[in-house]
């Protein structure tokens, strides 16, 4: 259910609390919940998993992502959260409703940190995520606009 983009980042779509246990079996030692509250009545909401996350000693960041659109503090806080979970070698599940929006983020934040469009491109493509449409946005940021 979890998908690996690199080796510091699992996508997934939303999870449960029954499943943050399998994160924590997985070597997870941070969740990113790309989801607001609300968006549908089956999902599980944020202060649940974070309980879940609290209780399993797995650090919970919430930066939720509307069908509006990515802005910068958002990207600069998935910035943040990569940083610190790659200086502690350690491993991030971020998810959202299918784990687009997931992928998104971190492809916008990987563009900021210097990472090339292709590389995105490829490595998003290889967990099954086209960056297609936020493509643009990842050359502007990292710089390599066309």
């Amino acid at each position: 259910m979890f998908t690996k983009l690199d080796e510091n980042i699992f996508v997934s779509p939303q999870i449960t609390i029954d499943q943050v246990a399998n994160a924590k079996n997985m070597g997870i030692t941070t969740i990113i919940n790309n989801r607001p509250d609300g968006e549908s009545a089956d999902q599980t909401e944020g202060d649940a998993i974070k309980r879940a996350a609290m209780k399993a000693e797995i650090d919970y960041i919430s930066i939720p992502i509307t069908h509006a659109g990515f802005s910068a503090p958002q990207v600069d806080a998935m910035i943040e959260a990569l940083q610190n979970v790659e200086a502690k070698d350690g491993t991030i599940l971020a998810y959202c409703r299918s784990g687009t929006r997931s992928t998104f983020l971190w492809s916008l934040a990987k563009a900021k940190m210097g990472e090339t469009p292709a590389e995105i491109a490829r490595l998003a493509g290889n967990a099954g995520y086209d960056t297609t449409p936020v493509r643009a946005l990842i050359e502007a940021l990292s710089g390599q606009a066309s």
